[in-house]
């Protein structure tokens, strides 16, 4: 399953840098555990897809994942052995842009056992070091 944005056309961005820290989405909100970024990188569209199969064939359809990124930028590839010019090349993989902070997958209606194993497979099939946060209690807070 391809995923990527609707509209592309005319979709040849700079590249983004994943330097430094994220600005929003640094805790998790929707489910109860998460998995937080602990360096930047560019994530590609097969890379948040494994993640996503590994989580919930562990979870046995069980609970619910919530993905917070998505492959908005498009990197492009020039065919080998062409001359200058011609114009930039055609989107050859698309990326999401993680930075240091950002809790990338969130899971919730499971045990923390079940959720921490799930993210533990997950993590295994990005290319960055990650860890697991669990949800604030909103409580403590007056």
């Amino acid at each position: 399953m391809a995923v990527i944005p609707k509209r592309t056309k005319y979709r040849r961005l700079h590249r983004l840098s994943y330097e430094g820290v994220t600005r929003g989405n640094k805790e998790v909100h929707f489910g109860e555990y998460g998995l937080q970024a602990l360096e930047g990188a560019w994530i590609t569209q097969q890379q948040i897809e494994a993640a996503r199969v590994a989580m919930t064939r562990y979870m046995k359809r069980g609970g619910k994942v919530w993905i917070n990124i998505f492959p908005h930028l498009s990197l492009t590839k020039i065919p080998l052995e062409t001359r200058m010019g011609k114009g930039k090349g055609q989107p050859e993989k698309w990326v999401a842009v993680v930075k240091k902070g950002k809790v990338m997958f969130e899971v919730g209606g499971v045990s923390e056992e079940v959720a921490r194993e799930a993210l533990r497979l997950a993590m295994h099939k990005l290319p960055i070091k990650c860890k697991f946060v669990k949800k604030e209690s909103g409580d403590d807070r007056e």
